[in-house]
C-alpha cells in the first residue's frame, strides 16, 4: 500500500506537466478558433468580441491558470464549434474507442505472447524465420494501409464484414462484434508484431539461464521449462505491453478515420480542423491520464511477477 501510496503521489507532477504542454501545444498550433467561429463574413470586431468571450485576449498564463482550475473541478470546457461540454462529446465517442482499443489488446496478447515463446523455443527453425518474418512485414506496413487492404478483401470482394461504420452493443452482439473485426485487427496486427519479437527476445535469454539448463538436466518436462522461462520474462514484456498502449492512442486515430467510426480518433481530427481547442485539449488530457494510469498498473505489476523489486 505504501508503495502504491508513493507512485499515485509521483504521478501528480507528471500530469502538471502534461496539463502545460497540452495547454501550449494547442495554443502554439497555427488558426485562430475565433476567426473559425465568427466565420467568413465576420468583421474585425466581431472577431475581438469572440476572443474576449472565449477569453483569448488575455495573457497565456491566466489563460492557463483559468482552464486549470476548471480542470481540477472535472470542467473540461465547452467546445467552441458545437457549443457542446467537451466532457460530454467526450463521453459519447469514448464507447467505440474503448472497444477497439480492450480489444486490441486482447487480441495481440493472447496471439502475439504464445508466438514469441514458440518462435524463442524453436529458435533457428523454419517456424521461427516464419514467425519472425511476418513480424517484421506486419510491423513495417503502414496502419492505414492494413486497413484498406483488409476492408477490400473482406469488405468489398467477399462481403462478408461491415466496410464502416459502429454498431454499440445494445445492437446486438453480433453486429457490434462484426463491425470491430476489421479495426481490431489492423491495429492489432502492428501491435503483434512488436510484442512477438520482444516476447522471443526476452524468452530467448531467459531460455539460456543456468537455472533453465539445469531443469532441463533434471528432466524437467518442456511446458514447465517454458513457464519458469515466462515467469522470470515476465517483465519485459509486460512493459512491452504498456509501451504499446502509446501505439494504440495514435493507432486509433488513423483506424477511426479509415473505417469511419465515431471514435475519440475522429473527435479529435474534426477538432483539429476546426481549431476546437477545448476538445483538442479534453481529448488529450485524458489521453495522457489513462497512459500515465496505464504506466502504473505497469509499475505494480512487476511486483506481482518479480517481488524482490522494491520500486
Amino acid at each position: 500500500m505504501r508503495y502504491l501510496i508513493r507512485r499515485l503521489v509521483a504521478t501528480i507532477p507528471v500530469m502538471a506537466v502534461v496539463a502545460v504542454f497540452v495547454f501550449l501545444l494547442a495554443h502554439m498550433s497555427p488558426g485562430d478558433p475565433a476567426a473559425v467561429l465568427a466565420g467568413d463574413n465576420a468583421t474585425v470586431e466581431d472577431v475581438e468580441k469572440i476572443r474576449a468571450a472565449m477569453g483569448l485576449d488575455k495573457p497565456l498564463i491566466e489563460q492557463f491558470l483559468t482552464w486549470g482550475g476548471n480542470v481540477l473541478r472535472g470542467d473540461l470546457g465547452v467546445s467552441t464549434s458545437t457549443r457542446m461540454p467537451v466532457l460530454t462529446l467526450i463521453q459519447q465517442r469514448m464507447g467505440p474507442t474503448l472497444s477497439i482499443a480492450l480489444f486490441t489488446i486482447v487480441l495481440a496478447v493472447f496471439l502475439a505472447v504464445p508466438l514469441g515463446i514458440i518462435a524463442a523455443w524453436k529458435a533457428g527453425s523454419l517456424t521461427d524465420r516464419l514467425i519472425m518474418l511476418g513480424s517484421v512485414v506486419a510491423f513495417s506496413i503502414p496502419v492505414f494501409l492494413i486497413g484498406y487492404g483488409l476492408a477490400y478483401v473482406f469488405s468489398v470482394k467477399m462481403g462478408a464484414l461491415p466496410v464502416q461504420g459502429y454498431k454499440p452493443m445494445s445492437d446486438g452482439l453480433g453486429a457490434y462484434a462484426r463491425h470491430l473485426v476489421l479495426p481490431c485487427v489492423s491495429l492489432g496486427l502492428v501491435y503483434m508484431a512488436l510484442l512477438t519479437r520482444m516476447t522471443r527476445a526476452t524468452m530467448l535469454e531467459a531460455l539460456g539461464e543456468d537455472y533453465i539448463r539445469t531443469a532441463r538436466a533434471k528432466g524437467l518436462g518442456s511446458r514447465l521449462v517454458i513457464w519458469h522461462a515466462l515467469k522470470n520474462a515476465a517483465n519485459p514484456i509486460v512493459t512491452t505491453i504498456g509501451v504499446g498502449v502509446a501505439m494504440l492512442i495514435g493507432g486509433v486515430v488513423v483506424t477511426e478515420t479509415v473505417f469511419a467510426i465515431p471514435g475519440l480518433g475522429r473527435l479529435t481530427v474534426d477538432a483539429v480542423l476546426r481549431h476546437d481547442y477545448p476538445v483538442i485539449q479534453g481529448v488529450l488530457l485524458i489521453s495522457s491520464a489513462v497512459y500515465v494510469l496505464i504506466n502504473l498498473l505497469v509499475d505494480m505489476s512487476y511486483r506481482i511477477f518479480d517481488p524482490r523489486m522494491d520500486s
